[in-house]
């Protein structure tokens, strides 16, 4: 069997907004088969073999065929290996915990090169799946060892690492989910939900109405105390404890058994439960004491610890921990029953995604101190039949929201109300959640801002809650969502003629309505009148710093075929998408764009992110624009000088579609029938000089001011006012 060389990857580009390709970023990798161009998938000896039986799960990619296993049909059939590597990513993507279902592989002009692309929520993870399907593929056609399981956890590491945590992700799947647009702005987890003036920010469970001043509070455990025992709300007696000495005092003076915790600390580290000998007492004071800025003692409340997730002033999920224990058999030791017992259950894991830990008997102080406690270490040998605590608490897993008595909700929002967290997690003990606290001693232990999620998204036993759907409904009130929920005005204007023009005349129409407008375009970068940049911003970065600007209360974004085929658009979706033309197919040879039919293809994606809601502006006169109408997911406004075009007519007939033409020497905005003068061409000209504008690029500023509902008296107004020189 031959060996072959390597595929070769000579262009990998990430497209960061929807594309010629889909409406998401994806990687677009141009790969060169070479010898393997001959040699399709079913003629390489062993290599189908190879392959599904490292990745048993391509049964389930349905490929074109549309049903299961319609891959494997594909690679008996014979396909590329540009195809196969597409497959290939996308599985070690979705073992990777990356769920990934888009991918498609074009061949180009040039024999042997193809154009490869998949969904890449993160461009990073993306070329380290790229570069392991990649060594992948090679060593399966060239019968080579490889170590797929390795592959694997080099591209989970990557997405632990580079992705938003789990609490993040699901906020913002959450915000995708009711069409509100997010932007990261960090390597973190913060996060942009919607645009401009319209946006929130989240970071993780924290948003931008989360108070400095009330995370402060919850962060001192003790201040959080006083504030709750003095509305009412039941808490355990404790105070604050400066040596190990003073804690035993403390203890005596509370009564055993009692809770030694950092006063500052979270996530439950440093915490030790129901002390009830001096010298564990002492132990745990050495335990908390680097968790937090001060140690507390507290009384002990009998029960299991809960954690209530208040979202709004409303209770929306609710946990019950449970104390983890081993039972011993005579033979093994502690550490071997805790791998055994515990560390085997699948639902613990090192990473985020996991709602229960792995417990380390080496590393972790608290399991340790636990263990002293029953007179025993992590190579003692527990009788048979003896049950061993392991940890008493931070096993947070069980859901017990239907649970939750009323009384009990209502003292979790009160906590949450008086230390003043939008967003918080309330840590209470109670014997039965299910009646109310003061019935059964129950207490309010903590109260915490940026609570995790994980426990309500993946409890290890019961129901996940739709956390996520709560913070953004939160944010984003359904009640005030009239479909634009996260969302200002944008207008896209795209093609090469007189676009700049038509870009400025739209953005001062909208600064007239009232609207604080950015303006992204080969002009410069504008906000409202005052302009930031003078270089050419008709590109991704530039409209990017519109949307993320809290001021901008609307945005006109330029575009051209080069920016759609090099990043895609900035925008996820638009209100108001205009087409000028299918020019510029001479510049675009390096994107194997060669004729002129394929501009349809580029050019289309400004019509394809038109909102349902929204418009697009479309050059009548130009039938491959024209032709881009059927595209649309709103209306669509058509534009010529003839006003006798066919495509005018037809477009005007059929369900009143709406028209900008010249008639008569006037410019006429007309739906179906119906004709409304806008004013004479000849008097409809630009600023104090009278420039007299291109008429196409004067009609299509219309035709988009019209689609965003601006007044046509303001429109020719506005268009009387415009001055087309730039301020020096």
């Amino acid at each position: 069997m031959p060996t072959f060389n390597d595929i070769r990857l000579l262009r990998i580009n990430y497209l960061r907004g929807p594309n010629i390709w889909t409406y998401r970023p994806v990687l677009e990798v141009w790969l060169d088969l070479g010898a393997l161009e001959d040699h399709p998938s079913n003629t390489l000896p062993g290599f189908n073999a190879r392959l599904t039986s490292w990745l048993p799960a391509l049964i389930e990619h349905h490929c074109g065929v549309g049903e299961r296993g319609g891959f494997l049909q594909r690679l008996e059939e014979g396909t590329w290996c540009g195809h196969v590597l597409e497959h290939i990513v996308i599985e070690l993507l979705n073992l990777a915990g990356m769920p990934t279902g888009f991918g498609q592989t074009r061949s180009t002009s040039q024999r042997g090169v193809y154009r490869m692309v998949f969904r890449a929520r993160d461009e990073s993870v993306a070329r380290v799946a790229l570069a392991q399907g990649h060594a992948l593929i090679m060593a399966a056609i060239n019968d080579q060892p490889f170590d797929v399981a390795a592959a694997v956890a080099r591209v989970r590491t990557e997405v632990d690492d580079q992705y938003l945590g789990p609490s993040t992700a699901c906020i913002v799947t959450a915000a995708t989910d009711r069409g509100i647009p997010h932007i990261r702005l960090n390597d973190g987890n913060l996060v942009q939900l919607g645009y401009g003036a319209s946006q929130r920010r989240i970071w993780t469970a924290e948003t931008e109405r989360t108070s400095a001043i009330a995370e402060g509070i919850a962060s001192d455990k003790d201040l959080t105390k006083s504030l709750l025992k003095a509305c009412g709300v039941p808490i355990p007696e404790g105070q604050i404890v400066n040596s190990p000495a003073e804690a035993w005092e403390a203890a005596e003076d509370i009564g055993l058994p009692v809770v030694v915790k950092p006063s500052d600390g979270n996530h439950g580290r440093g915490v030790s439960l129901d002390l009830r000998k001096k010298e564990d007492i002492e132990a745990a004071y050495h335990l908390a004491y680097p968790e937090g800025s001060d140690v507390m003692v507290e009384r002990f409340i009998p029960g299991d610890e809960h954690r209530l997730l208040v979202v709004g002033g409303k209770v929306v999920a609710a946990a019950r921990g449970e104390v983890v224990s081993i039972t011993g058999n005579g033979r093994s030791t502690v550490r071997e029953l805790i791998d055994s017992q515990l560390n085997s259950d699948p639902r613990r894991g090192y990473e985020e995604e996991y709602p229960l830990e792995i417990i380390d008997v080496a590393t972790d102080a608290k399991v340790q101190l636990e263990l002293q406690r029953q007179d025993l270490g992590a190579d003692s040998v527990p009788a048979s039949g003896r049950v061993v605590v392991v940890q008493r608490n931070g096993n947070v897993a069980v859901d017990c929201t239907d649970d939750v008595h009323p009384e009990v909700a209502y003292i979790a929002q009160l906590a949450a109300k008086v230390v003043g967290l939008d967003i918080a997690g309330i840590d209470m003990v109670a014997q039965d959640i299910s009646k109310p606290l003061h019935t059964q001693g129950g207490a309010i232990v903590e109260v915490n801002a940026g609570p995790g999620l994980l426990m309500h998204l993946k409890p290890a036993v019961g129901a996940p809650r739709p956390v996520g759907q709560a913070i953004v409904e939160h944010l984003f009130p359904s009640e005030d969502d009239d479909g634009q929920a996260g969302r200002i005005p944008v207008v896209g204007v795209a093609g090469t003629r007189s676009t700049s023009t038509i870009a400025r005349v739209v953005a001062w129409l909208l600064h007239l309505g009232g609207r604080h407008t950015g303006l992204a375009c080969r002009e410069g970068l504008f906000l409202d009148r005052r302009q930031v940049e003078s270089t050419d911003c008709a590109h991704w970065e530039a409209a990017h710093r519109l949307l993320m600007n809290q001021t901008v209360q609307a945005a006109v974004i330029e575009s051209d075929a080069r920016t759609i085929l090099r990043d895609g658009l900035a925008y996820d979706r638009c209100l108001v998408g205009v087409v000028t033309d299918m020019d510029g197919l001479e510049t675009l040879a390096e994107f194997d764009v060669y004729e002129q039919d394929q501009m349809t293809k580029v050019l289309r994606t400004q019509v394809d992110v038109v909102l349902s809601e929204g418009a697009a502006v479309l050059n009548a006169a130009i039938a491959q624009v024209a032709d881009l109408a059927p595209l649309c997911d709103g209306a669509v406004i058509l534009y010529a000088q003839d006003a006798a075009l066919p495509a005018i007519m037809e477009h005007r007939a059929k369900d009143n579609g709406r028209a900008v033409v010249v008639k008569n020497g006037r410019v006429v905005l007309a739906t179906g029938s119906a004709e409304h003068v806008l004013g004479a061409l000849a008097d409809l000209t630009f600023g104090r000089n009278a420039v007299v504008p291109d008429t196409d690029a004067l009609l299509a500023a219309v035709g988009a001011a019209w689609a965003l509902d601006i007044a046509p008296d303001l429109i020719a107004a506005g268009i009387k006012t415009f001055e087309p020189t730039l301020p020096n």
